[in-house]
């Protein structure tokens, strides 16, 4: 009988962290409609979200460079499916056209850590 009642108790301390963490990698209230239309939408906002919040991105100012370095090491260290080529490209303008380094005609922010 006690083991059985702590068997319950473990399953339902699983279940319970399983479900706290649920959020964290569920799909989040964001849609693909919210972004900046342009070529490459979709593919970005899939390839993206199906890991994290969009709004992780969004968040980013990067160069098309730094971009291509990001989906590499998402590739390579956290197994984010190898895109390549025509859908690469896209995916990478639109971040660089939509997501690029924030300047100070951009709401008057200014990187403190910029090269100069």
């Amino acid at each position: 009988m006690l083991k059985t009642l702590l068997l319950a108790a473990l399953a339902a301390t699983l279940a319970g962290a399983a479900h706290a963490q649920a959020p964290a990698f569920a799909p989040r209230d964001e849609s693909v409609e919210a972004l900046p239309a342009g070529p490459g939408r979709e593919e970005t906002f899939g390839l993206c979200s199906a890991c994290h919040a969009f709004r992780l991105v969004s968040n980013q100012g990067m160069s098309r460079a730094a971009w291509d370095d990001t989906l590499t090491f998402m590739t390579q260290r956290h197994n984010m499916p190898d895109v390549q080529g025509a859908e690469r490209d896209a995916i990478l303008d639109y971040l660089a056209a939509h997501y690029a380094p924030r300047t100070q005609g951009r709401g008057g922010w200014t990187n403190p850590f910029a090269p100069q």
